[in-house]
């Protein structure tokens, strides 16, 4: 069984088993503290506040427990997606497109999360349902010691999130022609070493294609639309900056169907009423009321746009962080390139990234 294999087994098992109690013999409780110890990759990992978020998912998000622990019924229901970007994450999507499950393998990550954001999150999330932050149903660590865990072998923590690309494998099942594009969006306008060092010469190019996605066009909205989306984001970013966030991104995705006109506006019928936990079955519709998880319909009718504000676990205040500050307050005594996206104040940061998305957004009546 390959690592990922492993770790994904890891992730399903706490899941599922989450919601049960299962006495043991003191012999093969014995033993199964030992596999726990002695597993490289297939941690036995545990949910972290599962109260908070069944609650989110039950009485916020309309999310039934069982339709949930379904898109989990196997060993095999997860799928990696690869290990992206800097922090080492590996990502795994159920086989039914629903969540992603992403690693936080990074100590002053998971820690801020666990300890700092958890319950304002939850707070902010149950007060604002509109909110554009990136809806996470489950978060995952360690039940106790393992060798795989010492020696970084496999990720420790884990969050279970919404997947807003969810429909495109449909669309082309269905044989339904729409072209599908994704950004993971932060301002350009800071120093990245990998692209502003000798002009990017001493990076590869793969390395180079981690960084921050740039959004070269605009998204045509109406002034209701504009107005509900800066108003979700100032709200939302102002949680981030009270709790010292910065470099979280705006993970933005355009649908534009092909050759079959605009996109049509309709309720998903196989969601609950009200609901908007997740993208509909019908991918290039636009359920009603509309909502920036499951697409809103561009005002010039040309796309479909979603959008969740995510990553947002790089805490100022954590020695990792406090230690690139330092780093880069040194190299600018020399450099004088300014502050990397990690290492700038919160507020900065936030005033950066929502002049970055006003940027993109244009309103017309």
């Amino acid at each position: 069984m390959s690592r990922h294999d492993s770790i994904a087994r890891s992730i399903v098992s706490a899941i599922r088993n989450g919601r049960r109690n299962r006495s043991r013999s003191v012999l093969s409780l014995i033993f199964a503290i030992l596999s726990s110890i002695f597993s490289f990759f297939q941690l036995n990992l545990q949910k972290i506040r599962p109260l908070y978020f069944a609650n989110l998912r039950r009485n916020h998000w309309d999310v039934d427990d069982d339709a949930y622990i379904e898109s989990f019924r196997s060993r095999d229901s997860l799928k990696s997606i690869g290990d992206m970007g800097f922090s080492g994450s590996s990502f795994y999507a159920t086989s039914d497109q629903k969540y992603l499950v992403k690693s936080v393998p990074r100590h002053s990550e998971h820690s801020f999360f666990r300890d700092d954001l958890l319950t304002p999150y939850v707070q902010h999330m149950e007060s604002y349902p509109n909110s554009m932050l990136v809806r996470i149903f489950d978060f995952l660590g360690p039940r106790g010691p393992s060798i795989g865990r010492a020696l970084g072998l496999a990720p420790s923590h884990h969050i279970v999130m919404e997947n807003i690309m969810r429909g495109q494998d449909q669309t082309e099942e269905q044989g339904r022609a729409a072209l599908w594009e994704k950004w993971d969006l932060k301002p350009a306008s800071y120093f990245y070493p990998e692209r502003d060092i000798a002009d990017g010469r001493l990076t590869s190019d793969s390395t180079k294609r981690q960084l921050a996605d740039e959004f070269h066009d605009t998204i045509a909205l109406t002034r209701e639309q504009s107005g509900r989306f800066f108003a979700s984001l100032e709200l939302d970013t102002k949680l981030l900056a009270d709790h010292n966030a910065v470099d979280y991104s705006l993970f933005l995705v355009r649908i534009t169907p092909q050759g079959s006109g605009s996109p049509r506006q309709e309720a998903a019928p196989e969601e609950p009423s009200g609901s908007d936990a997740t993208p509909g079955k019908a991918p290039l519709a636009v359920p009603e009321p509309q909502s920036w998880r499951t697409g809103i319909a561009s005002r010039d009718g040309k796309h479909v746009f979603r959008a969740v504000l995510l990553d947002f676990f790089w805490a100022k205040h954590k020695s990792r962080p406090r230690l690139m500050t330092l780093l880069i307050t040194l190299w600018n005594l020399v450099g004088r390139h300014g502050h990397m996206s990690i290492t700038t104040t919160p507020d900065e940061y936030r005033e950066r990234f929502l002049k970055m998305c006003r940027d993109i957004v244009v309103v017309e009546d």
